[in-house]
């Protein structure tokens, strides 16, 4: 239990403003009264809390804005599922039914913090000694429910600031879609974990993408926030540790800007003051993506820029609508996920009638099927058009599963396996929750937490390390619209510790399959020898040596075999451009561990 006056002082060190404490503070008095109203509430033996982006911000002096039909409820009902899923599976904590507490963050991480006191109440001790009813007699409070974990938040900046006070009260937090590098530090953060990997090991895949084209010349780009900021650091740090890679510029987007189209037209002539640095690594949200290619596209600039995104790129053709041949041969990276089929067979089926226990259903209904309820409260007044309550997702509306559907699933399991092996230690010999269990604290949820090691929802581990983070698992995707049949996203490689890239390039005369680890050089510097000698012995002469550099420059990007030597993107980049770097330190390193192999599916003629 923790006492109000012990709370105050907790709260203070956080160092939030004064006015914000009073108001943390004056709602955490009300007791019982202070409850989310607006919130999903189901019965349990043990009871989980649930952080979501329901709605995105509000304007200014109003927390909430519109629903967010994917990430908000796609994701809460990810949870809603996973819960049904493990409450009707005998083996799976068996006697012990988990109920949910689930808040709407609103995107905004002051207004989660607030929310999530909803989780504490139980934990904060009250001195009633004073208070007496109008009879003398002592009241009698109505105990809170007692939230024992939270899955959540999703933004990173949000699960900071809860993160902060679930800590004080030791309720472990498990997040399915944070990945700011600072929430591994586990002297902060010690009660956090997440099944998703930090952007840490996001950065280390994109600079051995990076030293495995060959490039050691590169610029980067932020969207300003913890997202991109962070992301863009962790890159430097671990490229500038790594060594053989210099930064040409590290430019950041900002987010209150005025005009749009003007401040991005600027970073694009900037991007163009340091031309032998065409490679671009992006860690910037979606309509960042999308007005950096905008900008790009007026400069006249297709072709020119080669763009490593990070996994807010990902897979996604919205940022790049109108603007696909500026993508053209985008390299991108996203955390290795599945669609789980047994979600999307839920999730279609819900209807008004069956899915009551979602209080923001019905908002998400108008706003789906773009119609208008007739019931009191309705937001949805750009539509005279009335929903008939047999409208069926899927069907009478476009539906594809949310990205981080797996990631919710895989967190609420984590949780539950967690209790499940608790349960078993703790409560051997008697048949559901028992008082040892019920007293037990976080502090040691937390340990079985971090011990759980399961096959998740699409069958890939799920497991934690020291820091409480996932490892690091990723899929990365080469974004083509000219010479195939099928314009999109390429699966092209993966990252799992170590990089395994596999770049489809089609030319004229040949097609390439080559097949790069992070260990990226001597395997591939003799093959061009070795076609030589089977195939044309006679040219077989001292004179006749290719660069390996220019090998792996031709075979970044089919669509750029055409430039100059002079103009080679970030292969060869001019010393004088390293700026105040050593530039023998801008020659990528030869590393001794290497696999690599090269199928030529066509050879170039005999001449």
């Amino acid at each position: 239990m923790v006492r109000l006056g012990r709370l105050l002082r907790l709260l203070t060190l956080l160092k939030l403003p004064c006015c914000l404490l009073e108001l943390l503070l004056s709602e955490a008095a009300r007791g019982q009264e202070m409850y989310a109203p607006h919130s999903i509430r189901l019965e349990g033996d043990i009871t989980l809390g649930g952080l979501f982006p329901v709605h995105a911000k509000g304007p200014p002096g109003v927390p909430c804005g519109d629903i967010k039909k994917e990430n908000g409820i796609h994701r809460l009902e990810a949870m809603l599922y996973a819960l049904d899923q493990i409450n009707s599976d005998p083996d799976l904590l068996p006697n012990v039914t988990l109920g949910a507490r689930i808040l709407d963050t609103c995107s905004r991480d002051t207004y989660a913090l607030e929310q999530s006191l909803t989780f504490v109440q139980a934990l904060i001790q009250k001195d009633t000694s004073d208070v007496r009813c109008t009879n003398g007699e002592p009241p009698v409070f109505v105990k809170p429910e007692k939230v024992v974990g939270v899955i959540g938040a999703s933004g990173s900046s949000v699960s900071i600031m809860v993160a902060n006070i679930l800590r004080l009260f030791q309720i472990p937090q498990i997040s399915y879609a944070s990945t700011a590098p600072e929430l591994s530090d586990d002297r902060r953060y010690d009660f956090f974990s997440r099944v998703v990997p930090p952007d840490s090991f996001q950065a280390q895949a994109m600079v051995d993408i990076v030293k495995a084209l060959g490039w050691n010349y590169v610029s980067t780009l932020a969207s300003e926030g913890n997202y991109g900021e962070k992301g863009v650091e962790s890159f430097m740090q671990i490229s500038r540790e790594a060594g053989g890679l210099c930064i040409a510029q590290s430019l950041k987007i900002p987010q209150d800007r005025k005009d749009k189209t003007i401040d991005f037209d600027k970073i694009i002539k900037q991007l163009l003051e340091t031309p032998n640095a065409r490679a671009i690594v992006i860690f910037a949200n979606d309509e960042d993506i999308k007005q950096i290619l905008a900008a790009a596209k007026r400069a006249d600039q297709v072709g020119h820029f080669l763009w490593v995104g990070s996994d807010t790129w990902g897979s996604k053709v919205s940022p790049l609508l109108q603007q696909e041949d500026v993508a053209e041969g985008a390299i991108t990276i996203l955390p290795k996920r599945a669609t789980i089929e047994g979600f999307d067979a839920y999730f279609t089926s819900r209807t008004l009638e069956n899915n009551r226990r979602n209080v923001w259903f019905a908002e998400y209904w108008e706003e789906n099927f773009n119609c208008k309820l007739t019931i009191s409260g309705s937001k949805k007044e750009d539509t005279d058009r009335k929903c008939t309550g047999q409208e069926r997702i899927g069907k009478d509306s476009h539906y594809e599963q949310e990205g981080k559907v797996q990631f919710v699933i895989d967190a609420v399991y984590a949780m539950a396996h967690a209790l499940h092996h608790m349960n078993k230690d703790l409560c051997a010999d008697y048949p559901g929750v028992c008082p040892e269990m019920e007293h037990a604290g976080g502090k040691k949820l937390l340990k079985y937490i971090r011990s759980v090691n399961f096959n998740g929802s699409a069958g890939t581990p799920v497991m934690f390390n020291k820091n409480g983070d996932a490892p690091g698992r990723y899929d990365i995707f080469q974004y083509h619209t000219t010479n195939t049949s099928t314009p999109g996203y390429r699966l092209v490689g993966q990252w799992t510790d170590d990089l395994q890239l596999n770049l489809y390039i089609q030319t004229t005369t040949l097609t390439i399959s080559m097949n790069l680890s992070a260990s990226v050089a001597l395997g591939m510097l003799y093959m061009p020898k070795v076609y030589i000698i089977i195939f044309h012995p006679e040219l077989n002469v001292q004179k006749r040596k290719r660069s390996f550099k220019a090998v792996v420059t031709a075979a970044t990007m089919s669509s750029r075999l055409s430039h100059k030597p002079s103009d080679r993107p970030n292969g060869e980049a001019k010393t004088e451009l390293c700026e105040n770097v050593d530039p023998n330190n801008c020659i990528p390193p030869v590393r001794k561990s290497v696999q690599k192999s090269v199928t030529w599916y066509t050879l170039p003629p005999t001449v």
